[in-house]
């Protein structure tokens, strides 16, 4: 696939849900089938290894794998994608980022190294680094709350400045003076913000998300983004009973400690439209199976957009 450029970095994005059985198997055939479904969802890109995908849980003969899995029909239907290649290890991140850059793939995620905060230098260090060790693939930064490192729009424009493959990035967004330097800082990047909050982001100044909401309805978040390029009014509606059913469902699981992987893997399971389960790697803890039944219910009546089948609201 050729290399992305910044701009053609654009709309919803969805990812690999690893489907874990037993005592921590990797289902395979479960994993094929979701690619399959995914390629055929209308989803602008594809992308693997992201938080929700437990990069951190996986050995380097199965990060491999899982590459396979997804580079070969994305190619075959000329369908993007993007290959996170991020590890809290730098050495093992840099050999990830060289066997990713092997597939072409559209682009290529990292996050910062992560067992001590970087300062400025070292995080510009870091990424030019890992831009020069991807060749001609270019770099999207995933810095998401919980980085113990925070790249503010400052230091992110020096980073793009020493390190040009550098072409995106996904933060979680921010209020109206967060997009506004944002926007002033790195004009030329792609900003990526969360699924759930991405009518609003758009309309503020965001390029497209790596998407939770596609974790839940793939088709669904395809058609509310073109709901935000036709009826921005009717998208933010949606947005708000979007909030409104993770207050009720989303919310209480993680206050009770539950990881955004668990998450990503519970609403998965509540849009049904793939074999995922809400199994996690060990030792990490799962959503309870017994709250899927009642937030599937809930989420078709609150934001019944999301589902193919839903009644005009």
């Amino acid at each position: 696939m050729k290399p992305l450029s910044a701009d053609q970095v654009r709309g919803v994005w969805g990812t690999l849900l690893l489907p874990i059985e037993g005592r921590g198997t990797i289902a395979w055939d479960r994993l094929a089938d979701q690619v399959d479904v995914l390629v055929a969802s209308g989803l602008d890109g594809l992308y693997a290894h992201g938080t929700a995908g437990e990069f951190h849980a996986l050995d380097e003969g199965e990060f491999d794998r899982v590459n396979e899995l997804l580079a070969r029909p994305c190619e075959a239907a000329g369908l993007p994608f993007q290959l996170g290649a991020s590890h809290p290890a730098t050495p093992v991140m840099l050999d990830r980022i060289r066997r990713a850059a092997a597939l072409a793939p559209g682009a290529i995620q990292v996050i910062l190294p992560d067992w001590v905060p970087l300062g400025d230098d070292e995080v510009v260090r870091f990424l030019a680094g890992a831009a020069e060790t991807a060749g001609d693939v270019p770099l999207v930064l995933y810095n998401p709350p919980h980085a113990k490192t925070q790249v503010s729009p400052a230091l992110l424009a020096r980073a793009a400045a020493e390190a040009p493959g550098l072409i995106g990035v996904k933060m979680a967004g921010g209020d109206d003076s967060w997009y506004a330097e944002m926007t002033a800082a790195v004009p030329a990047l792609s900003i990526f913000v969360a699924g759930h909050h991405l009518a609003s982001g758009l309309a503020r100044g965001a390029h497209g998300s790596y998407s939770n909401v596609a974790a839940m309805s793939p088709r669904g978040a395809v058609d509310w983004y073109r709901l935000m390029t036709a009826r921005p009014a009717a998208a933010a509606d949606v947005e708000q009973r979007i909030a409104e059913f993770f207050s009720r469902h989303i919310a209480p699981l993680r206050a009770q400690g539950l990881s955004n992987p668990a998450l990503d893997k519970f609403l998965a399971a509540v849009g049904g439209w793939a074999d995922v389960g809400v199994a996690l790697r060990w030792p990490a803890s799962s959503a309870p199976a017994e709250a899927v039944a009642p937030a599937r219910d809930d989420v078709r009546r609150l934001v019944p957009e999301l589902f193919p089948d839903h009644s005009t609201r």
